[in-house]
């Protein structure tokens, strides 16, 4: 791939979403988006009392982000997204056809931990289950792959960069 990619990293809360594409959009000197940032302040208010976010609350916060996708298709960029639902997945590719999805999975055991450890984000660790159930993992026909949160973000964005055959734009 000589293109830089348009990804969009996804899993549940607490899964290192915001850390591991930080890395990949800085070793590929790429835009980068948490989609945290742009949750309308009625749905942080939801989640930070502890209610999950249903469908309705989340379709025009989707298509807020498939906008800034689209914006940066030619480009490349990286945006950290839940994307949970496959629904979710194909309304962000809508938007830009070129998409590319990691998922960061983990045991809820290892994920819980790394949310515990986690400090000043309005998520609460007992919404964790909700997203668990709500979680579809990545399809066979969808452009993407899986990866293994338990070991450290170097390894998670060094084993990425290499499926993809992607260099890091960093200096040594």
């Amino acid at each position: 791939m000589t293109q830089n990619p348009l990804l969009v990293v996804m899993g549940v809360s607490g899964s290192g979403k915001t850390t591991v594409g930080a890395a990949i959009a800085q070793r590929l000197q790429v835009a980068f988006a948490d989609a945290d940032a742009f949750h309308p302040p009625e749905n942080i208010a939801k989640m930070t009392s502890g209610r999950p976010l249903d469908d309705d609350d989340r379709l025009p916060w989707l298509e807020t982000l498939g906008g800034w996708l689209a914006a940066h298709e030619h480009t490349g960029a990286v945006l950290s997204c839940s994307a949970l639902k496959r629904s979710y997945r194909d309304r962000l590719h809508d938007h830009a056809s070129g998409l590319l999805l990691l998922h960061l999975a983990g045991s809820p055991e290892v994920v819980e931990a790394r949310l515990l450890a986690r400090a000043e984000h309005f998520m609460p660790q007992s919404l964790l289950r909700s997203q668990f159930a709500t979680l579809e993992p990545l399809a066979p026909d969808e452009q993407g792959m899986t990866i293994d949160v338990d070991q450290d973000i170097d390894t998670i964005v060094d084993q990425y960069l290499a499926s993809m055959n992607l260099a890091s734009k960093e200096p040594a």
